[in-house]
């Protein structure tokens, strides 16, 4: 018994593995797309950093390194 669960190991692992993957990938896109859109709304709009900070998720520190990057 503990024999054939001990066969089943791997494959579990390997699934739980991929679905950590899986997580981190979407967890990276969100970021990637919270920082465009940050980006954007710095670029088209007049809007304060706590505005986008708060209509990103950004910190406001983040926002103003983000504008002071489009800066230059």
């Amino acid at each position: 018994m503990l024999a054939e669960r001990a066969k089943k190991w791997p494959e579990q692992w390997k699934q739980q593995g991929l679905e950590e993957g899986r997580q981190e990938g979407r967890q990276e896109g969100a970021e990637k797309a919270r920082l465009e859109t940050a980006r954007n709304l710095i670029r088209e709009t007049s809007l304060a950093d706590e505005t986008i900070s708060s209509a990103t998720g950004l910190s406001v520190s983040e926002v103003a390194e983000l504008r002071a990057e489009l800066r230059h």
